[in-house]
């Protein structure tokens, strides 16, 4: 692998490639830190420090996630990739929904285009409506970290908190365009590598607060089960099922086509890290509710028992969210008859399965089958940075689960295949022997 590595660097295109990603996540990570126009960055640290692990420690704890701290920073990067996702997620969702979107999803690069640009003036929308709610969060500081009352702003009339959601927005363009220059000149999605970057900046604060608050040897002991996860994960990510499809031979014109074995690969992770989002972001819904409404006895309840993630309620709950959004989430991103149509319009059929209504049902049977544990599999994974949680004394942003071990896993392992692609393309070997 190393010998690998350094082949990459070798071949002079391949090198160039790789250096502008790493410039461009240079800058990125820059601009994480740099504090918005009008922030008082010394009362900022002192809440961040007295609130760390307080009641709305993991309120915002999914958004945070994906700005690499950011977010409680009040940086000009703050809101992250967070509302790209929001808007590719929904434009994905609507396109089932929508016909012209379905359409134009089926017309190819132009329509896909067309999508994109849509997926864009949605993620500036989302970012002015973000980045206002958690400027009018910071205007009062005990909503935003628990028993801050420092002002987190010097000035906060309507010119200078305008000036802070302008700033908030334009990071979030910013980086939609540093995304789309990895992915058109470096190598890899470039939106997967901002989220990886984000994910992996988190990684040295949470595990020193392992090592400060439980020692050397838990610290260690977390270090060990983390790699052991990680096996795990990038050996479920991989897992397939195999349907096998064979296609019968073909006369068009004096040319025979056709004739050849392929099959259908269903991951057992068909979802990906869809469900884990879904749920997570559900799970805040009562929580900000309840905050307009502290004193009412329901308000209480949901404090006590759907803020805290170590609680029972809330696990059930979250489990439960994830299993439904799993199945929701694959049931609209795999048709099983769309298929099987196509596979019986260009003469393909499952051997034993005769084309059709039984091989859409066929295919429904199994994909059914294999989403069970692929949403047991994220549930599980889910619990992990909860249940370290209460072991470890770990924060929400608990390194080895949930949602950043699965993205950091993913794009680690979609990177590494198109840098080997291209090697081997150059007559090298590849990381993955």
């Amino acid at each position: 692998m190393l010998g690998a590595f350094a082949n990459a660097f070798k071949t002079p295109d391949l090198r160039r490639k790789i250096l502008f990603v790493l410039f461009i996540v240079v800058i990125f990570r820059i601009g994480s830190v740099v504090p918005a126009p009008g922030v008082n960055v010394q009362s900022l640290q002192t809440c961040i420090k007295s609130a760390e692990n307080g009641a709305n420690a993991n309120l915002y704890n999914l958004i945070n996630l994906f700005s690499g701290g950011a977010l409680l920073q009040l940086a000009i990067f703050a809101l992250g990739i967070m509302p790209y996702i929001t808007a590719s997620i929904i434009l994905q969702l609507l396109t089932v929904v929508i016909p012209r979107l379905e359409s134009l999803k089926k017309e190819g690069q132009a329509g896909q285009a067309k999508i994109t640009q849509y997926t864009r003036f949605l993620t500036v929308g989302l970012a002015i409506l973000q980045s206002t709610a958690f400027v009018a969060l910071a205007r009062t500081p005990g909503r935003l970290f628990t028993g801050c009352l420092e002002p987190l702003l010097y000035k906060d009339d309507w010119f200078h908190v305008s000036i802070m959601v302008l700033t908030m927005t334009a990071g979030t363009g910013v980086i939609m365009w540093l995304g789309e220059l990895i992915t058109d000149r470096g190598v890899g999605n470039g939106m997967s590598i901002l989220i990886f970057t984000q994910i992996v900046a988190t990684f040295p604060t949470s595990l020193w607060s392992i090592r400060k608050q439980k020692g050397l040897a838990t610290f260690f002991v977390v270090i060990a089960v983390g790699l052991v996860i990680m096996a795990a994960v990038i050996f479920i990510e991989q897992a397939q099922r195999r349907i096998p499809v064979q296609y019968a031979k073909r006369m068009v014109g004096r040319k025979m086509f056709g004739g050849t074995s392929t099959y259908i690969p269903l991951k057992v992770n068909q979802a990906g890290v869809i469900p884990v989002i879904f749920a997570s972001s559900l799970m805040y819904l009562p929580v900000l509710i309840s905050q307009f409404q502290a004193d009412k006895g329901w308000a209480i309840w949901i404090q006590g028992h759907l803020v805290k993630g170590d609680h029972p309620i809330y696990m059930a709950v979250y489990v439960a969210l994830i299993l439904f959004f799993t199945y929701f989430y694959v049931s609209i991103t795999f048709n099983p008859k769309e298929v099987a149509d196509n596979m019986k319009k260009y003469g393909g059929f499952i051997p034993g399965i005769r084309a059709g209504r039984p091989t859409e049902e066929y295919l429904s049977y199994v994909l059914n089958r294999i989403t069970l544990p692929g949403a047991i599999y994220l549930a599980v994974l889910s619990l992990i940075p909860l249940i370290a949680l209460v072991l470890a004394g770990a924060n929400q942003n608990f390194p080895f689960g949930g949602t950043s071990i699965l993205i950091m896993v993913g794009v680690g392992l979609d990177t590494v295949k198109q840098i080997e692609s291209q090697l081997q393309q150059r007559n090298y070997e590849g990381f993955l022997r």
